[in-house]
């Protein structure tokens, strides 16, 4: 049987899992993203959809009424209102799954918009990047759909672990975790930049490999700094949704803070300009391009 999905904004999450689940499954996509409608993507975005076989749909309502899964999958400050933009399309029956990094409260707020629809509510916590592992990118889950949602998961070869029925336990761990990986990120992008201003990156790489000798930091540093100048943007609202949390619970979020602080500063550089779009994770190159943004 056919299983149809929609997927609320369609950027790099939505477009690779559609990927994955298109060449391995009978499933039928459809998806809608704002930028469906900005003149100034010129189509780019609905010519994406249209190669990977993803029908477009008018708007919100459009993509998610029939639809068996609903996969919420927008920028972390805009969740709340496509949620809303989506509800007179749901009824009882789909599930409605919010990928979203944002706090666990504004997950309980969500979900709370969701139940009197009739659909199922399921906190979805992204676990590892999109890109390597397809549809099969590690997921926990939780809320009041979980349940219902882990054996058709994995009949779609979908990676996801239940781990509450409640909303937001899912979304903490990610939080609370994402301190630590784009903590890292962060610090080491601005270790090696300011370690290239003497020309010593290796010696301090050289370091680290004696502190922690299981760690290959040559590649960790190229990695790291590469996550951060492809996905400073989103990674800097993560981290403001992790800085809100932490309040809520009375922890001031000083390290959280100087993260999104530190992400907001290289995604406002726009280093790819300088690498041609180009991905890559050699540590010098991405130093050298954010020393050709700062003018360096």
């Amino acid at each position: 049987m056919t299983t149809h999905i929609a997927f609320i904004g369609f950027g790099e999450a939505g477009q690779t899992i559609s990927r994955g689940l298109l060449a391995e499954h009978a499933v039928r996509i459809r998806a809608y993203d704002i930028l469906f409608d900005d003149p100034a993507n010129e189509g780019r975005l609905m010519r994406t959809a249209a190669t990977l076989g993803v029908g477009t749909a008018r708007d919100h309502v459009d993509a998610v009424r029939g639809a068996d899964l609903v996969f919420l999958a927008v920028t972390a400050s805009s969740s709340l209102d496509a949620a809303q933009s989506c509800l007179p399309g749901l009824a009882r029956g789909p599930l409605f799954l919010d990928l979203n990094s944002v706090s666990p409260q504004r997950k309980i707020e969500t979900a709370a918009r969701v139940a009197p629809t009739g659909a199922a509510y399921v906190d979805v916590a992204v676990m590892a990047p999109v890109a390597p592992y397809l549809h099969q990118v590690p997921c926990l889950i939780g809320g009041p759909g979980a349940a219902e949602l882990l054996p058709r998961a994995l009949a779609l070869g979908m990676k996801m672990e239940l781990v509450s029925d409640e909303v937001g336990q899912a979304s903490a761990i990610k939080m609370f975790r994402s301190i630590m990986i784009k903590g890292l990120e962060a610090l080491m992008l601005e270790s090696m930049l300011a370690a290239s201003e003497y020309r010593v990156e290796h010696r301090v790489l050289a370091s680290l490999k004696e502190t922690f000798p299981s760690l290959d930091w040559e590649k960790l540093s190229g990695y790291f700094i590469e996550r951060a100048v492809s996905h400073g943007q989103r990674r800097a609202a993560e981290m403001r949704e992790v800085a809100a949390t932490l309040r809520g619970i009375g922890i001031e979020p000083v390290m959280a803070s100087a993260t999104a602080a530190r992400q907001q500063w290289v995604a406002d550089l726009r280093v790819k300009e300088y690498l041609a779009g180009r991905k890559t994770e050699d540590r010098a190159e991405l130093v050298g391009a954010i020393r050709q943004a700062l003018g360096k």
